[in-house]
């Protein structure tokens, strides 16, 4: 087996959720565990998809398509999905702490010119595709959202410029009902941890609205012009926030992350979901996890 394949349990897992092709004319159905690697390969290396090994994953263009279709009818999300049930059943999800934060990407050169039609045929797609100016240069940046384990749990794709805050609502509403055991399905913890970036009314106000214990920090101009009682801060649980930058570490690893060569923004969000697939992949069906 090549590096970034998946191994036979991880198929075994994936299999099930993948579409089944029922045309019974015209050309013969591709291997779907091939089209799997081929996606590994290019998410790991950050090659152009001209550069995909045909004689390892057959054409390149074929790839492409099937990650285009797998996005779009929502197979990605599919498999996400079954992979933090799975989790969760097993009791690996913890719903104690949650951590937010965002992290740039640098966007290379073929990253931008999108047809102007890109909208009108992806009605997801943002009419600024996810890209700006920050003081990084030309970037994106994706919002992400894990338990206190630092397994990701939500994820949007911004423009660079954007500041943190202002996702704060899409990344909190991005969150997938889990079902549980016994009970409703569920979607919220009972604590979110965020640094200063985070510390606005708007933002403590939606958590004590939906039941959430903020444990967020206060910038120094804030706790100096601050009435009536302190804010309660948890330091002990705020720390276990590194888990978070520890998990976007991880997932920059991907070449395909750490520098965005996508030209719709709905692409590189398909491709950051394709990371933290892999990232559950490993930690489920791994002797060493």
């Amino acid at each position: 087996m090549r590096r970034h394949e998946v191994t036979d349990a991880q198929w075994q897992f994936i299999e099930p959720q993948l579409p089944k092709s029922t045309a019974t004319t015209g050309r013969p159905p591709v291997d779907a565990r091939t089209m799997i690697n081929g996606l590994m390969w290019i998410l790991r290396t950050g090659a152009p998809w001209r550069d995909l090994p045909e004689e390892w994953f057959g054409p390149w263009q074929t790839v492409y398509h099937y990650r285009n279709a797998w996005r779009a009818n929502g197979t990605l999300d599919k498999i996400l999905m079954s992979l933090l049930v799975r989790r969760n059943h097993r009791g690996r999800i913890d719903w104690d702490l949650w951590c937010i934060d965002g992290s740039v990407a640098r966007a290379a050169r073929c990253a931008a010119g999108a047809c102007k039609r890109s909208c009108q045929l992806h009605p997801d797609e943002p009419p600024d595709h996810a890209l700006g100016r920050s003081r990084g240069g030309f970037t994106s940046k994706f919002h992400l959202l894990t338990d206190g384990d630092g397994l990701p749990i939500s994820v949007q794709v911004s423009p660079g410029q954007r500041h943190d805050s202002m996702m704060f609502e899409v990344v909190m509403d991005g969150v997938i009902a889990i079902p549980q055991r016994r009970g409703r399905p569920r979607r919220r913890p009972r604590r979110l941890a965020g640094d200063k970036g985070y510390s606005y009314p708007r933002v403590r106000r939606w958590l004590r609205a939906h039941g959430i214990i903020g444990v967020i920090s206060q910038r120094d101009d804030q706790r100096a012009n601050h009435k009536g009682r302190p804010l309660k801060f948890d330091k002990k649980a705020y720390r276990r926030r590194s888990v978070i930058e520890q998990c976007i570490g991880w997932l920059k690893e991907c070449r395909r992350i750490g520098t965005r060569f996508e030209k719709l923004a709905i692409n590189f969000l398909a491709m950051i979901k394709l990371a933290i697939i892999q990232r559950y992949l490993r930690l489920e069906f791994s002797d060493r996890a």
